[in-house]
């Protein structure tokens, strides 16, 4: 079996676990993940299987989107409600209030990464030093969050709910954090749901017990994605019969002689696939050779 299935990851599993189970219910060793969710989160894990695992370290920086609740008055160590709590207060935080603060989380900012993460400092996980305890220096990153919208919020319980689309490498919890300190009575995460990743929806997606079931009854290949579906980001070309032998042999093809955009920025990506419509690999545009160089073979 070789492809992308789309697992809408269940509470309480990491992502490590959800590869897994995969494997026990495919039956194939080769198996691994598009980006990690936290086990609280839930939502869009994009799992790949066998040959597809070659594109784990190619995958395109693609944008994420997520659905997430948080409460006013709490702090944590995590950021998130499954943290040691640090702070309680009471909160009466208004409508308005909320609104006025969102703007300053949208566009092109910078966010201190939770020292509950998986950023390495000196070749340590960040949280390793967390759960002994221990806070360090931490650099603020560059992120773009290119939505911000407030869905819904309950004054009397003073819980609110988000939808943020945003790049790669951004933390909710920490915007969850954020908003509550510009708010003065802090802010925890309650919940995560990610709705968008590698450009596959919810929509997309199933359970792990539906795909036990699909793959018990010989139905799981029926929800199989094509490994190149990771790639539709990417523009593609097709190549003769000669070019894709040459192609497979990890040879270049001229630009010359191939449907490449001339405008191509030196190092593009390209979909390659064959006169019968079978992708090939990835090809970069080589500039210095004039030729479309092998990037991978699938």
């Amino acid at each position: 079996m070789n492809g992308i299935i789309v697992i809408d990851k269940e509470n309480g599993y990491t992502s490590f676990d959800v590869v897994a189970k995969m494997r026990r219910i495919c039956g194939e060793k080769k198996i691994g993940h598009t980006g990690t969710l936290d086990p609280m989160a839930t939502g869009v894990l994009p799992i790949l299987i066998g040959n597809a695992t070659k594109a784990q370290s190619l995958l395109p920086e693609s944008d994420k989107e997520y659905e997430a609740t948080f409460s006013f008055g709490i702090t944590t160590d995590t950021l998130d409600i499954t943290g040691k709590v640090l702070s309680q207060t009471e909160s009466n935080v208004k409508s308005e209030d909320l609104e006025a603060v969102l703007p300053q989380f949208r566009g092109d900012i910078m966010q201190l990464p939770p020292m509950y993460s998986a950023i390495s400092k000196d070749g340590v996980r960040l949280y390793e030093l967390a759960r002994k305890g221990l806070v360090t220096e931490r650099e603020a990153r560059p992120i773009t969050v290119y939505k911000l919208d407030l869905l819904n919020f309950d004054e009397q319980l003073q819980s609110a709910k988000i939808l943020v689309k945003c790049s790669k490498g951004t933390y909710i919890r920490s915007i969850c954090d954020d908003i509550g300190q510009a708010l003065g009575c802090g802010a925890v995460m309650t919940s995560l749901r990610r709705v968008t990743a590698c450009g596959y929806t919810l929509d997309d997606a199933i359970t792990l017990e539906k795909a036990k079931e699909l793959s018990e009854n010989g139905m799981l290949e029926e929800y199989l994605r094509p490994t190149e579906s990771v790639f539709a980001c990417y523009p593609s070309v097709k190549v003769t019969e000669a070019q894709a032998v040459r192609f497979k042999n990890g040879g270049g093809l001229m630009l010359s002689r191939t449907d490449v955009d001339d405008n191509s920025e030196n190092g593009a990506y390209y979909r390659v696939y064959n006169s019968s419509d079978v992708f090939l690999g990835l090809g970069y545009v080589n500039k210095e050779k004039e030729e479309l160089s092998v990037k991978k073979q699938f």
